[in-house]
């Protein structure tokens, strides 16, 4: 029984993108090989908190587009969706119809979903009516007035559109999805532990498919604050797209963004018997939590950690690797912390190192998933995507970066890191078709 199930081969069948530098597989495939960015002064986001107001937005993605075509199967719903909530179900859509997957025909018991978001906010603005309905006559908030004056002007539907849960339901809901489901907020790791979770789901056998994704914001005003309390927040006020410069001598920060990536994953057979285009193969995830005896985040062990669990889940070592997509986040202490982990596990290896956060910023529990998919459509054109703004290369990495333009490569087979403030890590090891 252990040998069948390990014997079961997971194929990536169909991507549903919604991102800064395009929503599509095309649109975002053809902007990253420009090498465009998507970071510019917000338009959704009046009032974000970052330096310039700069950010990642999708921009095209507004609630009057969602109606009228990104959910316009679904436009009932629209109202109990947030908008992180609106771009991972948008994205979900768009993946299945990506993969040509016929729903008329499928078990909808062995397909299931499985969905990273972060912690959702509401906008600051919808508590304007509850706070002022709580003020005595000097103008002070009473917090005794809250029960039997504010809470009645709240959001009739406050909970449901701002649980981080809500993505994964709508998605069963509107797929009839039945089988397995559950939710990741682990920020940035949650891409590798949603793709390792789908990954243990379908190689035992519990299930033939899996819509696997991430959706998350981090130019939400309250999010952008607890980002900019958390790291610094680049800003290059000669170019502002060019803010975000992972693994640069000139780095300074990362910039918010937001994003929504899904991913079909098919049993490779089933796939085949359908005649499922196929971009890849998922082959192994590990993810690890590192604290330093001091309790502050070990991010380099937590990141070799993490890489070394993919790979042996996956059965290669890293000299086998085509190249690494890296967090690559643009503070000074992240990537030398995170350099530092890569170096011990290349071990040596001239592996190419990537990192795309500099096209589209951070988003985190969509980055990952933006950076898979950057990847894989580059790597399947023979081409490691190179990091847009590393124009001064840190040597001091002591890795092999990619940078200036795309470097050519016939190894189809990479890895993505992820890791968190707090040190959590996780990495998925992925092939290509």
């Amino acid at each position: 029984m252990t040998s069948n199930v390990q014997k079961r081969s997971i194929a990536i069948t169909g991507i549903g993108i919604f991102s800064p530098i395009g929503i599509g597989r095309e649109a975002f495939w053809d902007n990253l090989k420009a090498g465009k960015s998507g970071i510019e002064p917000t338009k959704h986001y009046h009032c974000t908190a970052t330096p310039g107001c700069i950010g990642g937005e999708v921009k095209e993605f507004t609630e009057e587009a969602a109606k009228k075509d990104y959910l316009k199967s679904q436009r009932k719903s629209i109202k109990v969706m947030s908008r992180e909530t609106q771009l991972g179900t948008a994205a979900a859509l768009q993946a299945l119809a990506d993969s040509k997957l016929d729903l008329e025909k499928i078990d909808h018991q062995r397909m299931g979903v499985l969905y990273g978001a972060n912690l959702m906010f509401f906008p600051p603005d919808t508590m304007t009516d509850p706070a002022e309905a709580c003020k005595d006559e000097s103008g002070k908030f009473q917090f005794d007035a809250w029960g039997s004056k504010g809470i009645g002007k709240m959001e009739p539907l406050w909970m449901l559109r701002y649980l981080p849960n809500m993505p994964a339901c709508h998605i069963a809901i509107f797929t009839d999805a039945r089988g397995p489901n559950n939710s990741v907020t682990l920020d940035e790791a949650s891409p590798g532990v949603a793709l390792t979770e789908a990954l243990n789901i379908m190689e035992r056998g519990a299930a033939d498919m899996m819509l696997v994704g991430g959706t998350g914001t981090r130019i939400h005003p309250v999010r952008a604050i607890h980002a900019r309390l958390a790291d610094p927040l680049g800003f290059d006020e000669q170019n502002p797209s060019a803010s975000c410069k992972p693994f640069d001598t000139q780095r300074n920060g990362q910039v918010a963004s937001e994003a929504a990536v899904c991913l079909v994953l098919e049993e490779a057979e089933h796939a085949k018997q359908r005649g499922a285009t196929i971009y890849g193969y998922l082959l192994g995830g590990g993810s690890s939590c590192v604290a330093k005896p001091t309790g502050e985040a070990d991010i380099a062990k937590a990141v070799l950690n993490a890489s070394k669990g993919a790979l042996r889940r996956a059965g290669l070592e890293a000299s086998d690797l085509g190249h690494v997509n890296a967090h690559g986040v643009a503070t000074v202490e992240g990537d030398r912390d995170e350099a530092a982990g890569l170096r011990q596990l290349l071990d040596g290896s001239d592996v190419p190192v990537t990192a795309l956060k500099g096209y589209f910023g951070n988003a985190g529990a969509a980055s990952g998933f933006m950076e898979i998919v950057g990847s894989l459509l580059s790597m399947n054109a023979g081409a490691i995507p190179p990091i847009l703004n590393c124009d001064h290369p840190d040597t001091e990495t002591g890795l092999h970066l990619v940078h200036g333009q795309a470097e050519p490569t016939k190894k189809k087979v990479f890895l993505n890191i992820n890791y968190t403030k707090p040190g959590q890590a996780s990495a998925v090891v992925i092939a290509g078709a």
